[in-house]
């Protein structure tokens, strides 16, 4: 299969898109988080497609993107709790996972056989083209599983050319960290994956403590796997010093000792800002994903605010596999 790659301003772009996803093909679309792999959730063949596209295991469910509430309420089943939060964060990177709707039209394969359901409101063409198809767009990272995440249409290609036939061109993704996933559930906001909603934001938002992540819980969200992210090389993590011949991912002003020995550097970012440092994540990660980078040393970096969500994924990137 020929993979095109069309810039997302060309005015046949999203037209094109649109037409694609009717017939049950497969887009890589840009979010403001990271590129999504999207295909119509109500078909079974499109959903099986994105599976196979990315080598993903089907026990590991898709997320539901929606053009807005309405649609959102015709898939999942919402209570007070969760409408304020679509009210406040909705479009933007935060998922809720809910319990699904009688007469949901989404394909049961795209909840990997659970009872609930993953949605989210992005902002720009997902949305947009949702609210055309009238239909909610499955769109899991635009990645081969368990590999570096896209965040640009060349990284996108690399790893899912001659697998699908589109990929829009919306330039580097401006969150480049997965949306925060939330379990609202009689009262409760349990977090099942840290991502580009930090979690004071939301309690500052409810007024509630956001619980979790659950432990050694069963996978109930996307990205729940222990081993994720990762690029081809060994990663390190908490880095103060610089083995010879290691590829370093810094973080920050301050200098590793013996950074003069390492093949080669790239800074998340130099002033230590954690909202720059997640923009770059797996931008970083795939620069050093190659055969030939065995090592990869990472920085430490702070856990509070969105250092909980990169942490989160640099740990599963340097998870055993």
């Amino acid at each position: 299969m020929q993979t095109v790659l069309l810039p997302l301003a060309d005015p046949a772009a999203e037209p094109r898109a649109e037409a694609l996803l009717s017939a049950g093909e497969l887009v890589a679309l840009p979010t403001e988080t990271v590129y999504g792999l999207a295909g119509d959730s109500t078909l079974g063949g499109a959903v099986a497609a994105i599976f196979e596209a990315k080598g993903r295991p089907r026990f590991n469910p898709l997320i539901c993107h929606v053009s807005g509430l309405d649609m959102a309420e015709r898939i999942a089943v919402f209570d007070d709790l969760a409408r304020s939060l679509a009210a406040r964060f909705w479009p933007g990177p935060l998922t809720l996972v809910l319990p699904a709707a009688a007469a949901s039209p989404v394909h049961p394969l795209a909840m990997a056989g659970l009872s609930t359901v993953a949605l989210r409101m992005p902002r720009g063409v997902v949305a947009r083209l949702a609210g055309r198809l009238g239909r909610p767009i499955v769109a899991p990272s635009a990645n081969p599983s368990g590999r570096v995440t896209g965040t640009s249409a060349e990284a996108v290609a690399r790893g899912l050319s001659g697998r699908i036939p589109l990929i829009l061109d919306g330039g580097p993704s401006p969150v480049g960290i997965e949306s925060t996933i939330l379990r609202p559930e009689a009262g409760r906001l349990v977090l099942l994956r840290a991502g580009a909603l930090p979690r004071a934001a939301i309690e500052a938002a409810t007024g509630r403590a956001v619980e979790g992540p659950e432990a050694g819980a069963a996978i109930a969200a996307p990205g729940g796997l222990a081993s994720h992210y990762a690029p081809a090389g060994r990663v390190r993590l908490g880095a103060t010093s610089v083995e010879p011949g290691e590829f370093v991912v810094a973080f920050g002003p301050k200098r590793p000792e013996g950074l003069e020995r390492a093949a080669a550097i790239v800074n998340l970012s130099p002033r230590g800002d954690l909202k720059e440092a997640a923009a770059n994540l797996f931008a970083a990660l795939s620069a050093f994903d190659s055969a030939d980078v065995e090592r990869i040393a990472v920085a430490p970096i702070p856990e509070e605010g969105l250092g909980e969500a990169i942490n989160d994924r640099l740990r599963r990137a340097a998870a055993p596999r």
